[in-house]
């Protein structure tokens, strides 16, 4: 099954009616993960399925395949299958997680460990000078800060980010090919050219009200904690936070005045147990143990340092005796290089170059740099 023909079938059982995340994984645990087997496996079915769903996969609609994959061909685009061995870990320990993901920009930052702000769509300037230090203050201290784009605080924390010429991600709920709000296009630009757009939905989707729960679930899924600051009591933000704790992940809220509406649903965070936070170094006293265990994991599954299997998965500093990550020491050298060059120099995968770096990054051995870049650090 050639490239095309894989994208296209994925691309036909991602836009079957009524299928959703959850169908095509059933598929998918029944045909040993082939794509194929998949959709034969539904069409077997199809009396089972709704009639609109039945007709899809009977004679898919060729114009709207053919617009999916000229997206897809475009530099910069893909379509990441949750049967990809780099598909984020994280996200597979969700609760109903995607199947597959648009992504426009640099893929590989969704490995990297990440740390969720989100907040109020009308905040007040003070949240907004909160946001934007906290989210330049973590994305120093080498977490990649992901939001779903909205007004407000997701924006600021985004722009402030990109300002200090570090990566984020933006979820979004729309297609990869559409921004909302509209008054974000050159935001969004920014953020695929420094960063990643990521969408559980395929190109044309349109935002619409319930579109926006799913893209919540994918940001505290994709991060290692989620921080909230001002908050209404009925804001979306809320759901976010709520989700990472169902999740199993870390819950921040930053505290506000007692007068301001935008800090309440944060007072209620913290009753409810979220961590009250003043400081970014709070949240990264927090996150960074968990992140060297993301990294552990990631190696673990795409099968990096197997060599340094018998020291320990909690044994982080096992890579100095790897050779795997000897070579890619000396491919770095001393002078800043792109992960693009490093796979060059290395033979290896870019996802099993970005988990090593990552490694690396927390051990303080190697620094991330605009541009998808990295150098060795002295000593």
């Amino acid at each position: 099954m050639s490239e095309d023909e894989e994208a296209r079938a994925w691309l036909i059982a991602l836009r079957t009616p009524g299928l959703g995340a959850g169908g095509l994984r059933e598929a998918l645990a029944g045909a040993d993960g082939r794509i194929d087997a998949a959709l034969a496996w539904l069409r077997r079915r199809a009396a089972e399925l709704d009639a609109s769903a039945a007709a899809w996969l009977e004679q898919p609609d060729e114009a709207q395949l053919a617009t999916d994959l000229a997206w897809l061909a475009e530099p910069g685009h893909r379509l990441w299958r949750c049967t990809e061995a780099d598909f984020p870990p994280l996200l597979e320990n969700i609760p109903q997680p995607p199947a597959a993901l648009f992504v426009a920009g640099d893929a590989g930052l969704l490995l990297r460990p990440q740390v969720a702000i989100v907040g109020a769509r009308r905040a007040t300037q003070g949240g907004l000078a909160i946001a934007r230090d906290f989210a330049q203050t973590l994305a120093r201290a080498g977490f990649v800060v992901t939001s779903g784009m909205a007004d407000g605080i997701d924006g600021a924390a985004h722009a402030a980010v990109l300002d200090a010429g570090a990566p984020t991600i933006a979820v979004v709920g729309t297609g990869p090919d559409r921004v909302y709000p509209r008054k974000h296009h050159a935001l969004a630009r920014r953020i695929v050219e420094q960063g990643a757009l990521v969408s559980g939905f395929p190109p044309g989707t349109s935002a619409r009200p319930h579109h926006f729960p799913r893209r919540n679930r994918i940001i505290a899924g994709l991060a290692l904690g989620t921080l909230v600051i001002e908050a209404g009591l009925q804001s979306g933000s809320l759901i976010t936070a709520r989700q990472a704790g169902e999740q199993g992940r870390e819950v921040f809220a930053v505290p506000g005045s007692i007068h301001n509406p935008q800090a309440h649903g944060c007072h209620r965070l913290i009753r409810d147990g979220a961590r009250l936070v003043e400081t970014p170094e709070e949240v990264a006293e927090v996150l960074v143990p968990l992140a060297r265990e993301l990294g552990c994991e990631l190696a673990r599954r795409l099968g990096v340092g197997e060599s340094s299997a018998g020291r320990g998965a909690a044994d982080t500093a096992g890579w100095r005796g790897d050779p795997q990550y000897q070579a890619l020491l000396e491919a770095l050298g001393h002078d800043p290089a792109a992960l693009d060059v490093l796979c060059e120099r290395t033979g290896q995968a870019p996802a099993e170059l970005s988990s090593m770096l990552l490694m690396l990054e927390l051990e303080g051995v190697v620094e991330g740099l605009p541009g998808n870049r990295y150098q060795r650090l002295p000593g």
